[in-house]
């Protein structure tokens, strides 16, 4: 019996062996896969570092360019206004240059009309200067809107009286220009102011 026993205690005693073998190969298994999914932790923890570190070198690189854009866009709007104000300055200087030669011609007719003997000449020479003056105007674009024989049109014409025509051919049409208008590039810059047949 001794022996009996002596043999249940040893195979017990193995059983309890064989359970804790198997016990200490569970938890190395164990520790082995929290190795493992530490591991696995840390590398998904670099990837999502590297991408966050990714993403903000993007969001830095979109700030500095939208920073450029907009003190580019800010550098173009000062120089184009003061490019403005300069261009509004200086927009009378060119036909104030092409006008002096006119004014010239009006000074050297002054200065022959104390002296001048030939009203016919000096007629002659007022028509020049009347002539380089209209040429002058049509250079900058300045054309005169024509009146007389016309029929009515409030877009060009200002009556200003009214008379009775004189056959029905005349009616609603200019009959005498009082005083003339006219356009700058198409634009009526002054209305021609009229008499109308009615």
């Amino acid at each position: 019996m001794v022996h009996k026993d002596m043999e249940k205690n040893t195979n017990k005693s193995q059983q309890i062996k064989d359970q804790q073998d198997k016990e200490k190969e569970i938890n190395a298994q164990e520790k082995q896969e929290e190795k493992g999914n530490t591991q696995q932790e840390q590398t998904n923890c670099q990837e999502l570092e590297k991408k966050v570190e990714e993403l903000q070198a993007q969001l830095n690189e979109l700030n500095d360019r939208y920073l450029r854009l907009a003190a580019e866009y800010d550098n173009y709007r000062k120089r184009t206004l003061k490019e403005k104000a300069d261009l509004i300055k200086t927009a009378g200087e060119k036909v104030l240059v092409d006008l002096l030669p006119v004014i010239d011609d009006f000074d050297r007719a002054l200065e022959h009309i104390e002296k001048a003997s030939d009203i016919e000449a000096l007629k002659e020479g007022v028509k020049l200067i009347y002539n380089h003056f209209q040429k002058f105007l049509k250079q900058q674009g300045v054309e005169e809107i024509q009146a007389v024989g016309e029929p009515l049109d409030t877009d060009l014409h200002e009556a200003i009286q009214q008379v009775p025509a004189e056959n029905d051919e005349q009616k609603g049409k200019i009959v005498h220009v009082v005083q003339k208008g006219y356009k700058l590039n198409d634009k009526v810059i002054r209305h021609a102011k009229v008499v109308v047949a009615m």
